[in-house]
């Protein structure tokens, strides 16, 4: 039960309070601990300090880590004490990015492998001048990357079920389960995050 609240979602905003990322509960406490952050209270916009927000006794109701002496209330929104850019307007290029652009499911057989499992392919191999870059890659099941091999896809008979784009930016990219119903005091489009 612990591990799931500590893998939890938490909303990241710069010191001006525009939303940049989301991270993990864990990584935002550790962040709160190290004071490089203050957690939001998202109903009245109060700031929290680790020594006042540990000293909160959280709702019955509400997802809290269990200590041997007391219940620590799970941050939903955190703001940074001293970042204050605003994220860049494009999603880096990496596996696990072209993975979520693709909704982790194979390009060619739709077939869903799993995180572990999937793989990337360059759709004009590397050893034919193909870069690793967002239009010539794509998420592909360890069996059709096999299958495929060093060819494109019109050599193997295969067919892109979808062509590679470049994604749209959203601060958001990493969401896996989905938006806090009070992240919507400061995005947005708080509802379609979990797409992201």
């Amino acid at each position: 039960m612990t591990t799931d609240v500590l893998a939890r979602q938490t909303l990241v905003l710069n010191r001006h309070w525009q939303p940049i990322h989301v991270t993990s509960v864990v990584r935002a406490l550790t962040m709160l601990w190290n004071e490089a952050a203050q957690v939001v209270e998202p109903d009245e916009y109060r700031l929290y300090g680790w020594h006042e927000w540990s000293e909160l006794t959280p709702p019955l109701d509400a997802p809290c880590i269990r200590t041997a002496h007391r219940r620590l209330r799970v941050p939903e929104v955190v703001c940074l004490t001293h970042y204050d850019r605003v994220p860049s307007k494009a999603v880096a290029f990496s596996r696990r990015n072209v993975a979520k652009r693709d909704h982790h499911t194979c390009q060619y057989c739709g077939v869903q492998p799993g995180w572990d499992r999937i793989t990337i392919d360059h759709i004009i191999p590397r050893s034919r001048g193909g870069t690793s870059s967002w239009l010539n890659c794509v998420a592909a099941c360890p069996e059709c990357n096999a299958i495929k091999a060093d060819r494109t896809p019109e050599q193997a008979g295969m067919h892109l079920r979808r062509r590679p784009t470049r994604p749209d930016w959203k601060p958001f990219h990493a969401i896996h389960d989905g938006a806090i119903a009070s992240w919507s005091r400061f995005v947005n489009d708080a509802p379609s995050l979990a797409l992201a």
